[in-house]
């Protein structure tokens, strides 16, 4: 995992094993478990089964995510934020399923780590039944997320190999089984799927388990970043014939078991042969480790995609090593850990976790689904198709919601009421910077023109700096912020040699750099506009730096500075930067919801990174500001003036 493998090749297919298919493939540790519950072991029954899982990996991941959605390349990037960046100027209603989406799957994301580990762990019970797995899954979970603070780049050479161990080892456990009962490969008709469905007493219902085989289906479309689409596409032919090797394994022992139940026994462990169940386990947990990693970087970068299209609070970002898209974010790594714990000790085995995982994530397959049938009809596919592509995954992915809602009341609602916390998050956010950006005042710079200049010149002022930097969130390269002109002018006049004017806009391509310059008045005043992917770091400092040394060896700007012992020996004058943030004001006439959002806004900014330390700028040369944020004054006051 030194650098990004887009090529197909033989390292790019082993890296893309170790990043993508962790929580997909782990999935035979519990998925038939789940599938027969309590039920007693009949053929027709597992039959019907495991062609339900055959159907839903063709249907949902092979068709669905590996072949359209991978289509579906922003700059290399995928994702449901990619997605929505890719589709967003289709429609404003848009932003709703991308919000969505994004908070459900972070939200079904803190049972991954528990629900896999937990299978893993549990198996060692078939060595020692009254072992106390509890303290090792919560010891193992700790562990995971302990290390995130130092990055994971030195333990990702490992995740390759590991992955490919373990799913050769699904495979040869799987063919083991099946060889001794072939017909089980009559499960690849969907007649026994729909038989099941429509004719046994409660089988639909089965489908919320079942849903368990896909549920790692999305991060094939979100890691399309570290791997490419090739190589995800040729790994896959290779994942899913072990993953259903094995569950076709794993039907054949059920059904040399008919008329019984499972009584606790997990089938995954059930077709190792005795000597092999502690190898298996070790295995196992290694997997299960790769894949909570997995859904934790995953879920990094989905929020490191959010913030950027200000749609999550800017929390502090680390940058944990020099390969693209490796970052730390201690805040949601916090959460993530105790939503884990809390999970863990809430359901105590991963029987109880089973009857609550999957419900919040379809809610983000279906949104993928929406935003999936805009990308289509951008890409100029016809509506029929668009409308049979619709229908068909409505039907699809509408039926396992449906059987998923019966995990509702068995602990379903917790991930909703995360998914729901966090869809408001994202909601506030939105909403606040619609409602500041549509009532911000912008003025022209060149209004200003005379003014700046003849303040640069006063020298009965002390000079505040010989390049003062103001960041601006003016959309049009003339004009910037009536409150900078206010900081500038009247507030504390800053007198400067130079004023630069500096704007970040963030664009749709994840990993756009590039910069424009508009001078205003030569060796006084300057604009620059940055434009930065959604996922690049606004390094502001740097970038800011390296712009000017360009000017200056185009002989575009000179930032010697102008006091006389200094100019004489070429010395460079000194740059400061002033942030101002924006409070709100008493003098408001807001309405009821406008005051809930920005109110709850200006609480999230508590626990967020500041602006110097989100653009990294050095502390010291950084003046902070702050300035009513005025939505709307009271206009129905009269005040009377007494005469005496």
């Amino acid at each position: 995992m030194g650098k990004h493998v887009h090529k197909l090749s033989a390292a790019g297919l082993l890296v893309t094993l170790g990043i993508i298919y962790g929580d997909i493939g782990t999935s035979p540790l519990y998925v038939m478990k789940a599938i027969m519950g309590h039920k007693t072991i009949s053929q027709d029954y597992v039959l019907g089964a495991v062609s339900c899982i055959f159907w839903t990996l063709t249907l949902q991941t092979s068709i669905k995510y590996v072949y359209f959605a991978l289509q579906a390349d922003n700059n290399g990037e995928g994702g449901i934020f990619a997605l929505y960046a890719l589709v967003r100027r289709r429609a404003k209603y848009l932003i709703a399923f991308a919000m969505i989406g994004g908070a459900t799957l972070l939200a079904d994301g803190m049972i991954t780590p528990p629900i896999s580990v937990a299978s893993a762990i549990e198996g060692l019970r078939i060595i020692n039944p009254d072992i106390q797995t509890l303290p090792i899954i919560l010891a193992i979970i700790t562990l995971i997320f302990f290390i995130q603070r130092f990055g994971t780049s030195f333990i990702g050479n490992f995740f390759g190999p590991v992955m490919l161990v373990w799913f050769s080892m699904l495979g040869v456990l799987g063919f083991i089984q099946l060889s001794m009962n072939p017909s089980v490969l009559n499960a690849l008709n969907p007649m026994y799927a729909l038989k099941l469905l429509f004719t046994e007493p409660g089988g639909f219902w089965i489908l919320g388990a079942v849903f368990l085989c896909t549920t790692g289906a999305e991060a094939l479309y979100s890691d399309l970043g570290h791997c490419g689409k090739l190589n995800i596409r040729v790994s896959w032919v290779f994942v899913k014939c072990t993953l259903l090797i094995n569950y076709f394994g794993q039907a054949s022992w059920l059904i040399s078991n008919s008329g019984k139940t499972l009584n606790g026994i997990n089938p995954f462990y059930a077709i190792m042969p005795s000597w092999f169940v502690l190898i298996g386990v070790i295995i196992a947990t290694f997997a299960t480790i790769i894949a909570s990693q997995a859904m934790i970087t995953g879920s990094f970068t989905m929020i490191g995609e959010a913030i950027r299209l200000n749609l999550f609070p800017k929390v502090t970002i680390k940058y944990t090593s020099n390969i693209k898209g490796q970052i730390y974010i201690p805040l949601i790594n916090f959460i993530l850990f105790i939503g884990c714990i809390g999970v863990v000790l809430f359901f105590q085995e991963s029987t109880k976790m089973e009857a609550a995982y999957g419900l919040a994530i379809i809610t983000t397959f279906i949104m993928s689904t929406l935003l999936m049938s805009s990308f289509l009809t951008l890409k100029r596919y016809s509506s029929v198709f668009v409308i049979g592509f619709l229908t068909v995954y409505f039907i699809i992915e509408g039926s396992f919601l449906i059987a998923n809602l019966e995990k509702f009341p068995h602990g379903g609602y917790v991930t909703f009421i995360i998914a729901f916390v966090l869809l408001c998050i994202m909601w506030i956010r939105y909403r606040a910077t619609q409602i500041k950006n549509r009532l911000r005042e912008y003025v022209k710079i060149t209004d200003y023109l005379d003014q700046l200049t003849s303040l640069s010149h006063d020298t009965s002022l002390p000079k505040f700096a010989t390049n003062l930097v103001f960041l601006s969130t003016a959309p049009k390269d003339s004009e910037v912020e009536s409150k900078i002109m206010y900081s500038i002018l009247q507030k504390l006049p800053k007198r400067a040699d130079i004023y630069w004017f500096v704007h970040i806009e963030v664009t749709e391509e994840p990993y756009t750099m590039e910069y424009k310059v508009n001078c205003i008045a030569k060796d006084d005043v300057y604009r620059v506009r940055f434009r930065c992917g959604f996922r690049v770091e606004e390094r502001i400092s740097v970038f800011l730096r390296f712009v000017i040394e360009e000017m200056v060896k185009n002989n575009e700007v000179n930032i010697t500075s102008r006091y006389h012992s200094l100019q004489e020996n070429n010395i460079a004058g000194d740059f400061r930067f002033v942030v101002i943030e924006e409070i709100l004001s008493h003098e408001n006439d807001l309405t009821f919801m406008e005051n809930i959002v920005l109110n709850a806004n200006f609480i999230m900014k508590g626990i967020t990174a500041t602006p110097e330390k989100w653009f990294k700028l050095d502390t010291n040369l950084v003046t902070v500001e702050k300035v009513p944020l005025i939505i709307k004054t009271h206009s129905k006051m009269h005040l009377q003036r007494i005469m005496d």
